[in-house]
């Protein structure tokens, strides 16, 4: 439920191998309770209510947890997967997104999660989707500490920078 109504089978695979974890057979049985459906290589809710129902179930502070943890076993493959449609990246970065800041746990992750939003805000303008950028730059931002000019110039200057550009892309002249 923590990546939305539906997932590949290869995706869910590689997850497991990241986290060390068994994932496939708490799916299969969710197939075999009518609660999920498993279609060419997908796993779908059966309805979208099952999935926020059981999205729900997941304690507040656990869900922070959780997608931040998803978002750092797939942080890896989101570095080589800027040349290919970029779905771990922006994946990566979704999952980052939902745990928001508060998630960090060590002061070092937040420019590595800043920089992978500023990669898939990148992506994004490649793909030509302006408002889904600047949502990856605006989260980028809120993700840097309060020395963050000093510490990570570079990575600052762009953020803000291609969120000007992005906004005012999209009419936005007030952000």
């Amino acid at each position: 439920s923590c990546f939305g109504s539906s997932t590949e089978t290869a995706f869910i695979k590689t997850l497991e191998r990241l986290l060390q974890k068994t994932l496939l057979n708490n799916l299969d049985a969710a197939v075999e309770e009518g609660l999920l459906d498993k279609k060419d290589g997908r796993y779908h809710f059966s309805h979208d209510r099952i999935q926020e129902a059981a999205y729900n179930m997941i304690a507040i502070l656990d869900q922070g947890r959780f997608h931040f943890s998803y978002g750092m076993a797939l942080a890896p493959l989101a570095d080589g997967d800027g040349e290919g449609d970029g779905s771990i990246l922006l994946t990566a970065a979704n999952q980052f997104n939902l745990a928001g800041p508060e998630a960090v746990q060590d002061k070092s992750q937040n420019a590595t999660v800043a920089n992978l939003n500023l990669q898939a805000g990148k992506k994004a303008m490649e793909m030509s989707d302006f408002v889904l950028a600047y949502s990856y730059f605006d989260n980028g931002i809120s993700f840097l500490r309060k020395k963050h000019w000093e510490e990570h110039y570079k990575l600052s200057l762009e953020l803000f920078d291609l969120a000007a550009k992005c906004a005012l892309t999209n009419g936005d002249i007030v952000s």
